[in-house]
């Protein structure tokens, strides 16, 4: 019993001092790597994406208007059947929408990501070729430009388009990362 009591005031205590912001520095730095991963920030991503995506194709499907035979059988049901017609739509088109932000979500933070990895560890390298220093000097210089929004949304564009063939892809290349830029113009400007 007094085991319990403890390791509840242990939790409860840990998380005081999350909370208070006094938490011990490798403890804080285990978090923030956790935080800053790729993976996580992907499956973050992915969860608010889907959530958003369901409300919004909540939203959406209680505003389509149905072909005219579609409204025409529709008029003819009971309240009861239009009820449920209706419910079982909302909750098809809802949970539709959510796979796809859920999807563009995802593939959009992880590449955004490892895009920004990947162009931290090149430019470590480069620095470390160039002033023949140790390439760990180098390795928290990464930027949060622009850059790495634009090329994740050609990425996202291109992978969301892959069935339609090279021209699709090309296409949503060139959507996604004019999307992708106008956002993030928009975020850092205001």
């Amino acid at each position: 019993m007094s085991d319990s009591q403890d390791s509840q005031s242990d939790f409860a205590k840990g998380f005081d001092e999350a909370a208070s912001g006094n938490l011990n520095p490798t403890a804080q730095m285990a978090i923030t790597q956790l935080t800053e991963a790729c993976p996580t920030k992907s499956v973050l991503a992915l969860t608010a994406g889907f959530a958003l995506g369901g409300v919004f194709g909540m939203f959406m499907s209680s505003m389509d208007m149905s072909s005219q035979m579609e409204f025409e059988k529709y008029q003819n049901m009971s309240t009861r059947e239009q009820i449920r017609h209706t419910l079982r739509d909302m909750g098809s088109r809802s949970y539709a929408t959510a796979k796809n932000f859920a999807i563009v979500g995802a593939v959009f933070a992880g590449s955004e990501c490892v895009i920004e990895s990947v162009r931290l560890f090149l430019f470590s390298r480069v620095l470390s070729w160039i002033t023949h220093a140790n390439a760990s000097d180098f390795d928290y210089r990464a930027k949060n430009d622009i850059y790495n929004g634009v090329t994740a949304g050609c990425f996202t564009g291109a992978a969301l388009a892959a069935r339609g063939g090279p021209k699709a892809m090309a296409t949503g290349c060139v959507g996604f990362a004019a999307f992708s830029a106008a956002i993030d113009y928009y975020m850092r400007h205001g």
